[in-house]
Protein backbone atom coordinates (compact mmCIF):
# COMPACT_ATOMS: atom_id res chain seq x y z
CA UNK A 1 0.00 0.00 0.00
CA UNK A 2 2.94 2.34 0.54
CA UNK A 3 3.71 2.62 -3.24
CA UNK A 4 0.14 3.82 -3.79
CA UNK A 5 0.33 6.48 -1.10
CA UNK A 6 3.66 7.83 -2.40
CA UNK A 7 2.32 7.91 -5.93
CA UNK A 8 -0.85 9.62 -4.76
CA UNK A 9 1.20 12.14 -2.79
CA UNK A 10 3.42 12.81 -5.82
CA UNK A 11 0.45 13.40 -8.15
CA UNK A 12 -1.21 15.66 -5.59
CA UNK A 13 1.98 17.69 -5.24
CA UNK A 14 2.36 18.00 -9.04
CA UNK A 15 -1.24 19.12 -9.37
CA UNK A 16 -0.78 21.73 -6.65
CA UNK A 17 2.39 23.09 -8.30
CA UNK A 18 0.65 23.21 -11.71
CA UNK A 19 -2.33 25.10 -10.35
CA UNK A 20 -0.14 27.53 -8.41
CA UNK A 21 1.88 28.39 -11.53
CA UNK A 22 -1.31 29.13 -13.52
CA UNK A 23 -2.42 31.77 -11.04
CA UNK A 24 -3.29 35.12 -12.75
CA UNK A 25 -1.01 38.13 -12.30
CA UNK A 26 -1.54 40.44 -9.38
CA UNK A 27 -4.53 42.64 -10.34
CA UNK A 28 -3.18 45.39 -8.08
CA UNK A 29 0.24 45.42 -9.76
CA UNK A 30 1.36 47.93 -12.40
CA UNK A 31 -0.40 47.81 -15.77
CA UNK A 32 1.37 47.35 -19.10
CA UNK A 33 0.81 51.07 -19.69
CA UNK A 34 2.49 51.92 -16.37
CA UNK A 35 5.49 49.71 -17.13
CA UNK A 36 5.84 51.13 -20.65
CA UNK A 37 5.53 54.71 -19.40
CA UNK A 38 8.40 54.10 -16.96
CA UNK A 39 10.63 53.62 -20.02
CA UNK A 40 8.97 56.28 -22.20
CA UNK A 41 9.06 59.13 -19.68
CA UNK A 42 11.94 61.54 -19.96
CA UNK A 43 14.06 63.20 -22.61
CA UNK A 44 14.89 61.54 -25.94
CA UNK A 45 17.31 63.08 -28.44
CA UNK A 46 19.38 62.39 -31.51
CA UNK A 47 22.49 60.47 -30.50
CA UNK A 48 25.38 58.87 -32.32
CA UNK A 49 23.25 56.03 -33.70
CA UNK A 50 19.97 57.95 -34.06
CA UNK A 51 18.17 58.52 -37.32
CA UNK A 52 15.08 60.12 -38.77
CA UNK A 53 13.97 58.22 -41.85
CA UNK A 54 11.33 59.40 -44.32
CA UNK A 55 10.03 56.74 -46.67
CA UNK A 56 13.33 54.85 -46.28
CA UNK A 57 15.65 57.84 -46.78
CA UNK A 58 17.79 59.27 -43.99
CA UNK A 59 16.81 62.90 -43.36
CA UNK A 60 18.39 63.24 -39.91
CA UNK A 61 20.45 66.26 -41.00
CA UNK A 62 17.20 68.20 -41.55
CA UNK A 63 16.55 68.10 -37.78
CA UNK A 64 19.72 69.24 -35.97
CA UNK A 65 19.20 69.09 -32.21
CA UNK A 66 15.85 67.30 -32.47
CA UNK A 67 14.60 66.18 -29.06
CA UNK A 68 11.35 64.79 -27.71
CA UNK A 69 10.28 64.41 -24.10
CA UNK A 70 7.31 62.68 -22.54
CA UNK A 71 5.64 63.37 -19.22
CA UNK A 72 2.34 62.05 -17.92
CA UNK A 73 -0.04 62.96 -20.76
CA UNK A 74 2.14 65.71 -22.27
CA UNK A 75 5.06 65.95 -24.69
CA UNK A 76 7.55 68.64 -25.71
CA UNK A 77 9.82 68.86 -28.73
CA UNK A 78 12.87 70.83 -29.78
CA UNK A 79 13.75 71.54 -33.43
CA UNK A 80 10.94 69.33 -34.73
CA UNK A 81 10.11 71.49 -37.73
CA UNK A 82 6.59 70.67 -38.87
CA UNK A 83 6.75 67.06 -37.60
CA UNK A 84 5.46 67.79 -34.10
CA UNK A 85 4.06 70.75 -32.24
CA UNK A 86 6.43 72.33 -29.71
CA UNK A 87 4.22 70.91 -26.97
CA UNK A 88 1.01 68.98 -26.74
CA UNK A 89 -0.83 66.09 -25.17
CA UNK A 90 -0.90 62.35 -25.79
CA UNK A 91 -2.79 59.28 -24.65
CA UNK A 92 -2.39 55.52 -25.03
CA UNK A 93 -4.25 54.08 -27.98
CA UNK A 94 -4.95 50.82 -26.14
CA UNK A 95 -4.25 48.76 -23.05
CA UNK A 96 -1.23 47.04 -24.63
CA UNK A 97 0.69 50.36 -24.80
CA UNK A 98 2.09 49.78 -28.29
CA UNK A 99 1.15 53.22 -29.59
CA UNK A 100 0.08 56.68 -28.51
CA UNK A 101 -2.30 59.18 -30.06
CA UNK A 102 -1.09 62.77 -30.16
CA UNK A 103 -3.41 65.75 -29.81
CA UNK A 104 -2.89 66.30 -33.56
CA UNK A 105 -4.61 62.96 -34.22
CA UNK A 106 -1.42 61.26 -35.39
CA UNK A 107 -0.74 57.77 -34.07
CA UNK A 108 2.84 57.06 -33.02
CA UNK A 109 3.62 53.33 -33.05
CA UNK A 110 6.33 52.12 -30.68
CA UNK A 111 8.69 49.80 -32.55
CA UNK A 112 11.32 49.40 -29.84
CA UNK A 113 11.56 50.88 -26.36
CA UNK A 114 14.18 50.26 -23.70
CA UNK A 115 15.67 52.35 -20.90
CA UNK A 116 18.07 53.97 -23.41
CA UNK A 117 16.66 53.48 -26.94
CA UNK A 118 13.35 54.50 -28.48
CA UNK A 119 12.29 53.74 -32.04
CA UNK A 120 8.87 54.72 -33.32
CA UNK A 121 7.01 55.24 -36.57
CA UNK A 122 4.18 57.45 -37.74
CA UNK A 123 2.63 58.80 -40.89
CA UNK A 124 2.85 62.57 -41.15
CA UNK A 125 0.45 64.53 -43.29
CA UNK A 126 2.55 67.71 -43.25
CA UNK A 127 2.42 70.72 -45.49
CA UNK A 128 4.71 69.13 -48.08
CA UNK A 129 7.63 70.66 -49.90
CA UNK A 130 11.28 70.00 -49.19
CA UNK A 131 11.35 71.66 -45.77
CA UNK A 132 11.26 69.75 -42.52
CA UNK A 133 7.86 68.17 -42.05
CA UNK A 134 7.34 66.62 -45.48
CA UNK A 135 4.39 64.23 -45.62
CA UNK A 136 5.22 60.54 -45.54
CA UNK A 137 6.07 57.55 -43.39
CA UNK A 138 8.64 58.28 -40.69
CA UNK A 139 10.76 55.96 -38.56
CA UNK A 140 12.62 57.78 -35.80
CA UNK A 141 15.33 56.31 -33.57
CA UNK A 142 16.33 58.30 -30.48
CA UNK A 143 18.48 57.83 -27.39
CA UNK A 144 18.16 58.80 -23.74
Amino acid sequence: MKPFSYTYLLYTLLLFVSLASCRPDDPNGPSIQDLTFEKLAGNWALGSSSTIMLDGQDITLNYPGFALSFADGTYNTTNAGDLFKASGTWQWSGEMATSVILDTGEEVTIIDLSETDFQFSFTHTGTGGTAAGTAGNYVVTLEK
